[in-house]
């Protein structure tokens, strides 16, 4: 399966994280709200402009700029 950034997820589409690329406390906050190797994440909603995005992560709907979600790659789910 192709291995994405967080971001290009489609509305409904799901992934499964393989990587957190960020560093210091943008890397600590993106741990803490679930973006760790192995966990599922779904595209809930995307913005009229794009930008932030609301993801399901672990039965929370979070909300990530793209700037801070590009760090995180994804396995899309088919």
């Amino acid at each position: 399966m192709p291995r994405i950034p967080l971001p290009c997820l489609k509305c409904g589409e799901a992934g499964i994280v393989c990587d957190n690329l960020a560093v210091g406390g943008m890397r600590r906050r993106l741990q803490d709200v679930g973006l760790i190797a192995g966990t599922r994440v779904v595209c809930v909603h995307k913005s009229p402009l794009g930008d932030p995005t609301a993801y399901c992560i672990l039965d929370a709907v979070i909300a990530l700029r793209a700037g801070d979600a590009r760090c995180v790659i994804v396995e899309v789910q088919s």
